[in-house]
């Protein structure tokens, strides 16, 4: 005969210090609560409420340049550093947890394109259009102080001089090599005066060029060509790449020199500009404007383009992409990776910043504010917790990458409280009733009717291809999905 016998230590249930909270013993038999998944559903609901009445992502703006903001870098080996390029060629420091100027970097007499850190932190390599490749002395990140009326002010430590304008720059992971972008991709070393090698792959502009984080022999770069290419430094020749396909104007929404005034873009009159668009039909280049790899896996990499979307790449299979990430109105200015790999975030024409997941085709937040003009440049904080963006207003804005999120040390109790509430709302995300909330955001006006306008073109050209496959011979119309229509070829450097 079987005997149970209920035993319990005394050490589990009795309270070391009378401050102490009481231990509660609590039975989660499914038999003996019933309601269980109806209680768990409402608190799932209220999760979602409570983050809508608790979203502030916007934290502050940092204010400084005299003119637009045309890129930015982190600082690898500081946290809080955040380095910052305008169109009058001012180069700053920025140190975010302050929302100050830490130390400015002057020389350049023209916009600044590209700037890239090294991987110590210690070297800064600067490019713009006047010429110039800098390399400048970062200051200790002890120095907090700084003085506009000091003579003190950094000198460069080298300077190139090219041929012609650089459009973009970046620094070699744990390397001392740095690319530039322009009329060719320059690789240099910090110890020679003359670049080290050359590529050139066609007549067009090298728009943007990015190393691979996990292989530092292999970078990426996009011309103006609408083509995106793949590198690597032990050959002496480009490995592969691809050429994007032209879209008509009619289904996307600005950037056609002689057409649209960019003075006017999302104002009253942007309904009359998709009208105009679509009598013009005036053919726009996909033309790339900035790429950036995915930290967690070295393979993958992520590009922005001109026809307002993102498109995620294997560089082992450049044929199609993995996914395409559409959600923008205008063209995407730039992107950036999360340290995490997960997500990334993306500046765009139309005012806008938006954070994808890697693997999502629609972004799951969008960060807006009356006075922020077109977003240029946007970079994630080195603990994933902030997102940097500069925009054409002269302003570096910091965000919080979760928009609910509290800022701060928090208790265990709290903490332990919100990973419940976000256990719940992934648990119960696919009901109408929580997916409608969570998925709801405010958009700007101009914004929103550019978004409705975009579906019914989209709308109307699906049903316009199902009646003429409807009225058409078996299989003698072929649609492609958007991931490989985009794509014209592929070429090897061999074929050539």
């Amino acid at each position: 005969m079987k005997v149970k016998l209920i035993s319990r230590s005394t050490d589990e249930f009795t309270r070391e210090r009378s401050q102490d909270l009481q231990r509660v013993f609590r039975n989660y038999d499914p038999n003996l609560r019933p309601q269980e998944k109806a209680v768990e559903y409402v608190r799932a609901l209220n999760a979602a409420k409570l983050d809508k009445i608790f979203a502030r992502p916007f934290i502050g703006a940092m204010d400084g340049h005299t003119d637009a903001i045309s890129c930015m870098t982190k600082n690898p080996n500081y946290l809080k550093g955040v380095f910052s390029g305008s169109m009058d060629g001012d180069i700053r420091l920025w140190d975010i947890a302050c929302r100050r100027t830490v130390c400015r970097f002057p020389g350049h007499q023209g916009p600044v394109k590209g700037l890239a850190a090294s991987t110590d932190g210690r070297i800064l390599v600067s490019c713009g259009h006047d010429c110039m490749v800098r390399l400048w002395n970062v200051p200790a990140p002890s120095i907090l102080e700084f003085d506009d009326s000091s003579d003190d002010t950094p000198k460069p430590l080298v300077e190139y001089t090219g041929k012609y304008a650089y459009r973009g720059a970046d620094h070699q992971w744990g390397g001392n090599l740095f690319a530039t972008a322009g009329a060719q991709l320059d690789i240099w070393d910090h110890n020679r005066s003359q670049p080290v090698n050359s590529f050139e792959w066609g007549v067009d502009t090298v728009v943007s060029v990015r190393f691979n984080p996990g292989e530092p022999t292999l970078l990426a770069t996009s011309g103006s060509d609408r083509s995106i290419a793949v590198y690597d430094l032990r050959m002496s020749t480009p490995v592969k790449k691809i050429i994007m396909q032209k879209v008509w104007g009619k289904l996307y929404s600005d950037r056609l020199d002689g057409v649209i005034p960019r003075v006017a873009m999302y104002t009253s009159l942007a309904l009359s500009e998709f009208k105009l668009l679509s009598k013009v039909g005036k053919q726009q280049h996909t033309k790339t404007n900035a790429i950036c790899w995915n930290p967690l896996e070295a393979v993958n990499f992520t590009a922005a383009n001109e026809d307002c979307n993102c498109y995620s790449f294997d560089a082992r299979k450049l044929s199609e992409a993995k996914c395409v990430h559409q959600d923008h109105v205008s063209a995407v200015m730039d992107i950036d990776y999360s340290p995490t790999g997960r997500e990334f975030v993306t500046g765009s024409y139309d005012r806008t910043v938006r954070i994808f997941p890697f693997d999502g085709g629609h972004s799951r937040e969008i960060y807006h504010t009356k006075r922020m003009q077109r977003v240029f440049c946007v970079k994630f904080s080195c603990d994933a917790t902030y997102v940097i963006s500069g925009s054409d207003d002269m302003n570096l804005r910091l965000w919080k990458a979760k928009a609910s999120e509290q800022l701060g040390v928090l208790l265990p109790r709290e903490q332990k409280k919100h990973e419940y509430h976000e256990a719940v709302k992934n648990r119960y995300k696919h009901l109408p009733e929580v997916k409608r909330i969570v998925r709801h955001r405010h958009l700007p006006k101009a914004v929103y009717k550019a978004k409705d306008l975009r579906r019914t073109m989209t709308e109307a050209e699906r049903r316009r291809k199902e009646r003429k496959r409807a009225h058409s011979g078996p299989s003698s119309v072929h649609e492609e999905p958007l991931r490989k229509r985009r794509i014209i070829k592929e070429i090897e450097k061999a074929e050539e």
